[in-house]
């Protein structure tokens, strides 16, 4: 569920209030946009990927943190690297390595495929 909008990171794009299919962000004029339906959230990580500046913190939850959580806390999220980890995970945003380059997936398919080989097809 989305956390945190990063009050020194934000470019006040409104990206994020865009490209949410539940439209949870409201655009401020003049400001950040705000998290106004944090309940609506459904937690599907479109906002913090698209976000140019790495300012939002989507915390893998299904409902909000609690009060206290670390998972709330900007200093925290900015210590530990947090704001902007999905693209990162993605691959998405200037300098970084896609996903699916990193993507190991074929290593199992190989061997899915050598166990089901017919006799003699090099195995």
């Amino acid at each position: 569920m989305i956390e945190v909008i990063s009050s020194h990171r934000c470019i006040d794009c409104d990206i994020c209030v865009e490209v949410c299919p539940t439209n949870v962000f409201d655009a401020v004029a003049g400001g950040h946009p705000v998290i106004a339906r944090q309940a609506d959230c459904q937690t599907c990580f479109l906002c913090e990927a698209h976000c140019p500046a790495d300012a939002l913190f989507v915390a893998p939850l299904s409902g909000a943190a609690p009060a206290g959580s670390p998972l709330t806390d900007e200093a925290v999220l900015e210590r530990d690297e947090r704001f902007g980890e999905y693209r990162r995970w993605l691959g998405w945003g200037h300098g970084r390595t896609p996903g699916a380059a990193r993507d190991q997936n074929r290593v199992f398919t190989e061997r899915l495929r050598s166990l089901h080989a017919p006799p003699g097809a090099g195995r």
